[in-house]
């Protein structure tokens, strides 16, 4: 084998080994560049995968027939600097269609909604497609005798694979949290076309220093909101601080909905998280000890601090930078007796082995809750995590005329706890209340009733939609929890009848 034959392969299985951190990266980031417009949930995870393992198909039967018609080094060159160059703008021209997406989404217009999700998708295809020529085309151009074909597609694929293990780490574990998505995404294209451009010559080298100059440009919004004072994009989500008036709104993964509210002169907000301060009430004591699984911005747990001094308070939130946002904007240091704890919702409740008078469930990756978080099995720990006397309750999302999910969760806990009520406080949330002990309907209501100080008009509220629930006969385990295929189709059946959520989730100022 003469020397520029070895120098020729070994360009040839660097560009092997690029094109496939090139291929895996685009996956991570893909799911990265979605999750703040759509969650990150089993259905867009599902799209993700299909589309880039249709991709390498498409990509390894092309690469494979434009080998045999056209074994050359510059013809894959070409192919792979294209792919690095769409790789790289993939970042740029994805926005719009995402805004368009996210905007149907708010507006719950499912045929909008599922056309520009398509359109997102496919602008993923034609770089993977095109990246994936590569393993085909470099079998046929490295293969100098037939004897040698299985030692070098083997050495192929080895590369190949390597480098899609190394395309999953890094961004999943370092490049993402040290230099974000778009920047991550940019960097594996620059590797890649700097690697195809050693196919083409010197002078095509400047191609991947563009493409690597493009690391200069920062990221930008994601969503320009008015009164933004503050955007974030952490390991879990994008995170977003509005300010209008005297009240801030914390916006998680580019939804309409709010996941916290902070108000200088009030602990009310008018919205979901005032269900929560009844629970006293219904159970008729001040809480001991109280948790919050999914204390996002702790606006709960800020006005159990001024409501309910005596109350320890824990906050269970998986992401670390919600946390600090919610120090730095939400007042969550006001509450003294609050203690926050990094961690997953179900993992903690079952390590810990301390008993709570209540426990408060408001998870979501909007517009899903955790399928985890609505079994039996997860209904069971609760219960035995709760001290005598004590409940659980739980924000369950409905829509006008469709209480499928809140439904569903209520009949599941009442398979495990002997009284479970629902109240419908909002058009879009049902609180889900399952008692540890069996006590009356008429004793509850008259505990909501018998409440005074400033928690009375909800308490009476409350008494007067109180509903029991019964046990259901099809109830969610671990093994099925239809969650999301529930949620999409009230999404769907809402957006049908000309329904729009935006009116109906930024909750109002209070009276």
């Amino acid at each position: 084998m003469t020397g520029r034959h070895l120098s020729a392969n070994h360009a040839l299985m660097g560009l092997v080994f690029l094109a496939g951190i090139g291929s895996t990266t685009t996956e991570i980031c893909a799911s990265r560049l979605l999750a703040p417009f759509f969650g990150s949930s089993t259905i867009v995870w599902a799209n993700i995968i299909g589309m880039v393992l249709a991709s390498l198909s498409i990509g390894y039967w092309l690469g494979g027939r434009l080998a045999d018609r056209h074994p050359s080094t510059r013809l894959l060159g070409w192919l792979v600097l294209a792919g690095a160059v769409l790789l790289a703008a993939v970042p740029f021209i994805a926005r719009p269609f995402l805004n368009v997406s996210v905007h149907a989404l708010d507006q719950l217009q499912a045929g909008a909604l599922i056309g520009s999700l398509a359109a997102s998708i496919l602008l993923f295809v034609p770089p993977v497609i095109l990246l994936s020529t590569v393993s085909p085309f470099a079998i046929r151009l490295a293969v100098a005798d037939v004897k040698e074909a299985g030692v070098v597609a083997g050495r192929v694929f080895a590369l190949s694979t390597v480098g899609s293990i190394l395309g999953t780490l890094l961004p999943a574990l370092l490049t993402i949290e040290l230099i974000g998505t778009q920047r991550t995404m940019i960097g594996a294209a620059a590797l890649v076309a700097i690697a195809a451009a050693l196919l083409l010559g010197p002078r095509w080298l400047a191609t991947g220093l563009v493409v690597a100059g493009l690391l200069i440009i920062p990221p930008g919004t994601i969503k320009d909101r008015p009164g933004l004072i503050y955007e974030q994009e952490s390991t879990y989500q994008f995170i977003q601080v509005v300010q209008q008036g005297d009240a801030r709104y914390l916006y998680l993964n580019e939804g309409q909905a709010v996941h916290s509210v902070w108000r200088a002169n009030t602990v009310f907000t008018g919205g979901e998280w005032d269900m929560f301060l009844t629970l006293p009430a219904l159970i008729g004591r001040t809480p001991a000890e109280a948790v919050m699984l999914g204390n996002a911005g702790g606006t709960t747990g800020r006005a159990y601090g001024s409501l309910f001094p005596a109350t320890r308070y824990d906050g269970v939130e998986l992401d670390p930078a919600v946390t600090a946002v919610a120090r730095r904007y939400f007042g969550l240091s006001d509450n003294r007796n609050l203690h926050v704890y990094t961690a997953d919702a179900r993992p903690w409740l079952r390590a810990t082995t301390r008993h709570f008078d209540l426990i408060m469930v408001d998870a979501y990756r909007q517009p899903y809750v955790p399928f985890y978080l609505t079994t039996r099995e997860f209904f069971r720990l609760v219960r035995d995590r709760l001290a005598p006397g004590g409940a659980v309750a739980l924000n369950v999302t409905t829509l006008p005329g469709d209480y499928r999910l809140a439904r569903a969760v209520a009949g599941t806990l009442a398979t495990e706890f002997p009284v479970v009520v629902t109240w419908q406080a909002l058009h879009f949330n049902q609180l889900v209340v399952g008692l540890r002990d069996k006590v009356s309907l008429d004793e509850l209501r008259s505990r909501l009733r018998a409440a005074g100080g400033p928690v009375r008009p909800l308490t009476q509220l409350f008494a007067g939609a109180l509903k029991p629930a019964a046990p259901s006969k099809d109830p969610w385990t671990d093994d099925r929890a239809p969650v999301e295929w529930i949620t999409d189709r009230m999404i769907v059946a809402f957006g049908e009848r000309g329904g729009s959520l935006v009116e109906h989730l930024l909750p109002t100022a209070p009276k």
